[in-house]
C-alpha cells in the first residue's frame, strides 16, 4: 500500500478495504495467542485453511487468526460470524465438520460447544457463558476482530482515527486534559494518574522526549500484557503516537520481555507496517508530527518492570533502580523528560480519545476509573485472561467469573497484585478491585495478577514462596531489599521448619515495616506485603506452625507425617508400586504401613490411593 500523506487518504483506504470485504459472508476466528498455541492452535489453523481451500470457500469466508480470546484453559477456540458460535477444545480433524456443517449449513456441533462443568448446561455463544457474563471486555473483545499481524484489519475497525482526531483538531494541552478528567490510571502497578504524569512531563524543559511502552511484565501467572500486545499492537502503538504528540515526544520504545517471542515479533510487524503507511516516521499523515518507535527486548530480569531500573537498561547498563528524589518525567532515559505507562494503560487511551473521558469515567469507582484487566489463576474452575469494571468485588471476579473452588475445598484467600501483592482472606471478597481500597486492605492491585488458594494452601507457605522470588529477582543494590528480603526468608524458613519461636513474629513484622519504609525501589519497598498481609488476616497459622509445631494445611513438609488409615487400607498394593523411596510396606489385601525414616512426603502415594486412605497430620 502507498504511504499515506493526510487523514483524508487514511479514511479513503479504510473505506475501500471495508468495500472489498463486503463480499465475506462468513468469518472464522480463531485464537493464535500463546496459549492456544501451546493447545496446537496452528494446526486447527491450518487444518480450517485447507479445508476451506478443499471446499471453494477461501473467497468468501475469512479466516481470522487473532489474539487471545481469555478462556485460556478451554483453547484452542474459535467463533465463526454470523452467530457468534464459540467452540472450544477444537481439533484440526474437526476441521471438515465445522466447515460442512456450521460455515456452509449453519448448523451447530453441540459437542464443540462449551459444557458447565458444574451444571451441565451447554452454552453456544461465547456472551452466553459464564466465564464471560460478568466481564466487561472493552479492550480484550477488540482482540477476537483483528489479526494482529494485519494492520488492515486494524484499519477497517476503526484505527487511527483517535491519531487523526488529535493530530488535526485537538491541541496537545486538550488531549492532556481529556485523560486527566478521565482518570485513567496507571496499570502497571503504581496506579499514578497517566495525565498528570503526561503534563509533568510537557512542563518538564528540554526538547527532546521520549515515551516508553512497559510491556516487562514479570509476574508469575501474569500475562495482562503480553495478551494485549500480542492481540493488538496496533491499538498499543496508537496509544504512545497519542501520548507522544500530547506530550512533545520524537521517539518512543516498547521494552518488551524477551521471554514474550510472540508479543515481541507482533510489535515488530506492527511498526514496520505503520512505518510503511507513513503512520510512523517524519511528517505523520501530513502533518507536523514526527515519530518513530523501536522495540527492546529485555533483559529478563524481575526488577526492569521498574521504571528507573528499565530506562538504565535500555541505555544498556545493568538494570539497578535510580534513586527517586527526581522523577523520570523530568530526568529519565538519556537523562531527558520521559513518559512510560505499560501496555494496557497505553491501549486504553485511544478509546478515551474517541469516546470521550466522561465515557471512561463512567466506569469503575471515584478513585479507579474504566477497566482492569486480570490473570485469574489458581484453586478455581474457571481460570483465564479477564476484564472487570473497576470497582467490581473480587467474589464477582473468582465466583461468578471463576467459577468457585475446584475439588469440592473451600476457598480461604486471594492474592492480589503479583508477588508484591497482599493476602486477602474469604471475608474480604466483597471488597471492590479498587487501587485505593486494597492498598488500605494491604494488597494491591498491580498490574492485575489474581491467585486463588483453597483450605489446601498454607499461609506461611505463601509468603515463603513469593519472598524467594523476590529473593531471586532483588537486584541487591540497596541495603533494606539485599539483606532485608534474606532476614525475611530466613525467619519464615524457620517458622515453616518447625524451628520458629514466638518472638520472632513480631520481629518480623517490624523487619518488614522497615525494608517497606526504606528500600530504594518499588520491588524493595513492596517486597514485605505477602508476609504483612498473612500476619494481619492469618496469624493463627504462624502460631500453629510455631506453638503446636503443625502446618494446619498440612503443606510444610518438617511439619507432617504421612500415614496408613489401617480401616481404610484395602492391602491393593498401588502405594507401593508407586513410591519410589521404598517407604511403604505390607502383604496382599493387607494394610500397609509408611516408614516415616524413608518417607519423603513427596505426596505421590496419597494422589494414587483411591481409598483415601493415606492421611497427613
Amino acid at each position: 500500500m502507498p504511504r499515506l500523506n493526510s487523514f483524508r487518504e487514511l479514511e479513503h483506504l479504510r473505506e475501500l478495504l471495508r468495500e472489498q470485504r463486503q463480499g465475506i459472508t462468513t468469518t472464522v476466528m480463531v485464537c493464535g495467542g500463546t496459549g492456544c498455541q501451546a493447545s496446537r492452535s496452528q494446526d486447527v489453523i491450518d487444518a480450517v485453511r485447507d479445508e476451506l481451500s478443499t471446499q471453494g470457500l477461501d473467497q468468501s469466508v475469512r479466516l481470522c487468526v487473532t489474539g487471545c480470546h481469555g478462556f485460556c484453559e478451554q483453547g484452542p477456540v474459535m467463533i465463526i460470524e454470523p452467530g457468534n458460535v464459540f467452540y472450544c477444545h477444537v481439533s484440526p480433524a474437526d476441521a471438515f465438520e465445522i466447515v460442512s456443517q456450521t460455515v456452509m449449513k449453519g448448523e451447530v456441533i453441540e459437542r464443540l460447544l462449551y459444557t458447565d462443568p458444574v451444571s451441565g448446561e451447554i452454552f453456544q455463544t461465547e456472551a452466553e457463558i459464564p466465564f464471560y457474563r460478568s466481564q466487561d471486555r472493552q479492550l480484550l473483545s477488540k482482540n477476537r476482530m483483528i489479526d494482529p499481524c494485519s494492520i488492515e484489519d486494524y484499519i477497517v475497525a476503526g484505527g487511527y482515527s483517535a491519531l487523526t482526531k488529535v493530530l488535526y483538531g485537538v491541541a496537545p494541552d486538550n488531549i492532556i486534559k481529556e485523560i486527566e478528567l478521565s482518570g485513567l490510571r496507571g496499570r502497571g502497578g503504581g496506579g499514578f494518574p497517566t495525565g498528570r504524569k503526561w503534563k509533568e512531563c510537557r512542563e518538564a524543559p528540554g526538547d527532546e522526549k521520549y515515551v516508553i511502552c512497559n510491556a516487562d511484565e514479570g509476574d508469575p501467572g501474569a500475562y495482562m500484557d503480553r495478551c494485549v500486545l500480542e492481540g493488538n499492537p496496533h491499538l498499543v502503538l496508537e496509544g504512545m503516537m497519542i501520548g507522544a504528540w500530547a506530550i512533545g515526544a520524537r521517539k518512543g520504545y516498547v521494552y518488551v520481555r524477551n521471554e514474550y517471542p510472540l508479543a515481541v515479533k507482533h510489535s515488530r510487524i506492527a511498526v514496520e507496517q505503520a512505518r510503511e503507511l507513513g503512520l510512523l516516521g517524519k511528517n505523520i499523515l501530513g502533518s507536523s508530527f514526527s515519530f518513530d518507535v523501536d522495540i527492546a527486548r529485555g533483559g529478563g530480569a524481575f526488577v526492569c518492570g521498574e521504571s528507573t531500573a528499565l530506562m538504565v537498561s535500555l541505555e544498556g547498563k545493568v538494570g539497578e533502580p535510580r534513586p527517586k528524589d527526581v522523577h523520570t518525567v523530568i530526568d529519565g532515559l538519556y537523562h531527558k523528560p520521559t513518559t512510560l505507562n505499560n501496555v494496557e494503560t497505553w491501549a486504553n487511551v485511544p478509546s478515551i480519545i474517541l469516546n470521550g473521558a466522561s465515557w471512561f469515567a463512567s466506569k469503575g469507582t471515584e478513585g479507579s476509573k474504566g477497566t482492569k484487566i486480570l490473570a485469574l489463576t489458581g484453586r478455581i474452575k474457571n481460570t483465564g485472561l479477564v476484564e472487570v469494571a473497576m470497582g467490581t468485588p473480587i467474589s464477582t471476579v473468582v465466583f461468578d467469573i471463576g467459577g468457585g473452588a475446584i475439588d469440592g475445598n473451600m476457598i480461604k484467600a486471594v492474592q492480589t497484585g503479583g508477588p508484591s501483592g497482599g493476602c486477602l482472606p474469604l471475608d474480604k471478597f466483597d471488597l471492590p478491585v479498587d487501587f485505593d481500597v486494597l492498598s488500605e486492605a494491604g494488597s494491591m492491585v498491580g498490574s492485575g495478577g489474581m491467585v486463588v488458594m483453597d483450605e489446601s494452601s498454607c499461609m506461611v507457605d505463601v509468603a515463603k514462596y513469593f519472598l524467594t522470588f523476590l529473593q531471586d529477582e532483588s537486584c541487591g543494590k540497596c541495603l533494606p531489599c539485599r539483606v532485608g528480603i534474606d532476614r525475611m526468608l530466613e525467619i519464615i524458613t524457620d517458622i515453616t521448619e518447625g524451628r520458629g519461636r514466638l518472638e520472632q513474629i513480631d520481629l518480623l513484622e517490624e523487619l518488614a515495616e522497615t525494608v517497606s519504609l526504606t528500600a530504594l525501589c518499588g520491588l524493595g519497598k513492596t517486597a514485605p506485603n505477602p508476609v504483612l498481609s498473612t500476619l494481619r488476616y492469618f496469624r493463627s497459622e504462624y502460631e500453629a506452625h510455631i506453638n503446636e509445631k503443625k502446618c494446619p494445611a498440612g503443606v510444610c513438609k518438617a511439619l507432617i507425617t504421612y500415614w496408613i488409615d489401617p480401616d481404610l487400607c484395602t492391602g491393593c498394593g498401588v502405594c507401593v508400586q508407586g513410591c519410589v523411596h521404598q517407604a511403604i510396606t505390607g502383604g496382599k489385601k493387607q494394610p500397609h504401613v509408611i516408614d516415616t525414616q524413608l518417607c519423603q512426603k513427596c505426596g505421590i502415594c496419597r494422589s494414587e490411593c483411591k481409598f483415601d486412605a493415606i492421611l497427613i497430620t
